[in-house]
C-alpha cells in the first residue's frame, strides 16, 4: 500500500514569531557587515581621489566611489525596511505574549476564587460563630476590667471622705502654688533680712590694741575746736 499511495508527509509546524524575529536579525546583521565593508572601500576611494591628479585617473576613481556609494545607499534602505519589519514583529510578539500572560492570570484568579469559596463554606468562616466569639470576648474583657478594679481598691479608707471636698482642697493648693511662683520663689519666712546701708563719709580705722592703759585720744571734733 505504501508503494502504491506513498507515505503521507507530516506538515511542518508554522513558523513562530521568534523564528521570524531571528531571521530578521540575521538579515540585518548581514546588511550591517556589507555597509561596514562599503564604508571601508569609500575611505580608500577618497584617498585615491585626493592623491590622483586631475584628469582621467581622478575621474575613474570618482566613478568607482560613486558606484560604492550607490550600493551603500541601497543596503541602508534595505536595512531601514528590516528595522520596520522587525519592529512590527516585536509588537505582535509582545501582544501575543501579553495574551498568554493574561490567560495565565485569569486561570490563577479562577483557581483562587474557587479556593476562597471553599474556605468560606467551612466552619472556620461561620459568621454567626464569629459574632458569638466577639460577644464572648467583649464579656470576658468587661469581666477582667471589673476584677482589676476590684483588686485595685484601697483598704481602710473612711467612707465619710467627700471627694468634692478633696478636689476643692487640691484646687486651693494649686492656686497657692501659682501665687508663690508669680510673686517670690522663696517664702518670706525663709528669706534673709536686708542689712542697713553703710554710712556716708570717711571711715576711720580702729586704734591698735595696747597692753597698757588706753590713753584718751581727742576726737576729730575736739581737734577742730582746739585749732
Amino acid at each position: 500500500m505504501k508503494r502504491l499511495f506513498g507515505v503521507r508527509k507530516e506538515k511542518a509546524p508554522p513558523p513562530s514569531l521568534d523564528d521570524a524575529a531571528g531571521s530578521l536579525d540575521k538579515r540585518g546583521a548581514t546588511l550591517d557587515d556589507k555597509i561596514k565593508r562599503l564604508d571601508a572601500e569609500l575611505a580608500k576611494h577618497r584617498d585615491l581621489i585626493r592623491r590622483a591628479r586631475q584628469g582621467p585617473a581622478q575621474e575613474a576613481a570618482k566613478r568607482r566611489a560613486l558606484t560604492v556609494l550607490k550600493q551603500k545607499r541601497l543596503y541602508e534602505s534595505q536595512r531601514e525596511q528590516l528595522y520596520n519589519q522587525q519592529f512590527n514583529v516585536e509588537q505582535v510578539s509582545f501582544a501575543a505574549q501579553s495574551a498568554k500572560d493574561t490567560a495565565v492570570q485569569v486561570a490563577a484568579m479562577q483557581h483562587a476564587n474557587k479556593d476562597l469559596r471553599a474556605q468560606f463554606k467551612t466552619k472556620a468562616f461561620d459568621i454567626d460563630a464569629i459574632d458569638r466569639m466577639n460577644d464572648e470576648m467583649a464579656d470576658l474583657m468587661a469581666m477582667s476590667e471589673e476584677i482589676q478594679e476590684t483588686l485595685g481598691r484601697s483598704y481602710n479608707v473612711p467612707d465619710e471622705i467627700d471627694e468634692a471636698e478633696l478636689l476643692g482642697e487640691l484646687d486651693a493648693l494649686e492656686a497657692d502654688m501659682a501665687l508663690e511662683e508669680a510673686g517670690e520663689e522663696v517664702p518670706s519666712y525663709l528669706q534673709d533680712e536686708a542689712l542697713p546701708d553703710a554710712p556716708d563719709g570717711v571711715v576711720e580705722p580702729l586704734p591698735a590694741a595696747h597692753d597698757g592703759p588706753i590713753a584718751n585720744t581727742p576726737t576729730s571734733a575736739q581737734r577742730t575746736t582746739a585749732s
